[in-house]
């Protein structure tokens, strides 16, 4: 350690004293040897530090104990209470994934008809199948001549044209009149890699009010999705339902305090998280057959895609023949559903 005989402590006026580090602002320490006193020569080093919230329980001082991208987890510094809160940041939230389909806008251009197009996706979506399934059907059945490559196009190309469509009719919907909305995760691979499909489903209708596909399973995915669930539909009248994942605590306290979190422990609950367990049953019997994605934004336009396909097309037997959409209040004839709704 160095010795500065040219300075002063400021409380013994000693002048033995040693470099001691550096603070959080990168200034040069001092510590007094006689008085161990440290103190820093820059007049502004405490200037810049945090005012950190007072405990809510004890009302002492806190210190941070974990720092994320839109909340802060402080913990209060008095070992008898050591309460654990978080503290939101205003921060805007950043929009899913379901926000992020691109594609064709309509149909101009077209070599092969409309009507081969939504035969072609019905098969796709309704008997979960695969593309090269696909097009040996309409060969051998139509003696139709279509390659599997062109189907997949056909299918990424106009997902940005069905999602407006399902964003326009959902609009329009109410849900927060609902007493529960559901929230789970699940799996799917992109290119060898695992990523997490996030999904919020309302109880009352079986629709799906949005999505998000993230390579993490951490707070940040929950806020994005959560918020642009509030921001288009409003909150449940009753309780938020999900897992016992502690990524949605903070989100689901911040965008919809009026309702209450139920986090699901164990099958035999009262309130269990099966209607949304039994969606992604669904899901998985569509999605096992691709054997997976090859790229983020083919996964993020085929699942907008079957999203679409279930909320819009596909009749539930639990609704009594009705799509998710006709029990949310939307009204449109089966001709209307037949042609994939280009034409209500």
């Amino acid at each position: 350690m160095d010795i500065l005989p040219d300075l002063a402590c400021p409380r013994c006026f000693s002048r033995h004293l040693h470099r001691f580090g550096k603070d959080p602002a990168g200034n040069q320490k001092i510590q007094c040897q006689d008085c161990r006193r440290q103190f820093t020569l820059c007049q502004d080093a405490f200037a810049s530090r945090r005012n950190y919230p007072r405990c809510p329980v004890c009302g002492k001082a806190s210190f941070l104990h974990h720092d994320y991208k839109y909340y802060s987890n402080f913990r209060c510094g008095d070992k008898q209470c050591y309460h654990s809160f978080r503290v939101p940041k205003l921060f805007e939230i950043e929009e899913p994934s379901s926000a992020q389909v691109t594609g064709k806008t309509n149909f101009l251009r077209m070599r092969h008809p409309l009507h081969l197009v939504l035969t072609v996706l019905n098969l796709y979506f309704f008997e979960n199948s695969t593309t090269r399934k696909v097009a040996a059907f309409l060969w051998t059945q139509h003696e139709i001549k279509l390659s599997h490559v062109t189907i997949s196009k056909w299918i990424l190309k106009f997902a940005a044209i069905f999602k407006a469509i399902a964003n326009r009719r959902a609009a329009q919907l109410d849900f927060s009149s609902s007493d529960e909305w559901h929230c789970d995760e699940t799996y799917v691979t992109i290119g060898g890699r695992t990523y997490y499909l996030w999904f919020v489903l309302d109880a009352e209708t079986r629709f799906v009010l949005d999505f998000h596909l993230s390579p993490y399973r951490d707070s940040n995915a929950a806020h994005a999705l959560l918020a642009d669930c509030h921001r288009k539909f409003g909150s449940p009248r009753s309780a938020i339902v999900s897992d016992c994942l502690s990524a949605y605590i903070e989100p689901v306290a911040l965008f919809f305090n009026q309702a209450r979190h139920i986090r699901v422990s164990d099958f035999q609950d009262w309130i269990s998280n099966n209607l949304i367990e039994s969606f992604h049953g669904q899901f998985k019997a569509w999605y096992y057959p691709k054997r997976g994605f090859d790229s983020f934004a083919c996964a993020n336009a085929l699942i907008a895609m079957y999203v679409f396909f279930y909320n819009f097309l596909r009749p539930h037997s639990a609704l009594s023949g009705l799509t998710p959409a006709q029990v949310a209040g939307d009204r449109y004839s089966d001709k209307h559903r037949r042609h994939w709704l280009l034409f209500a």
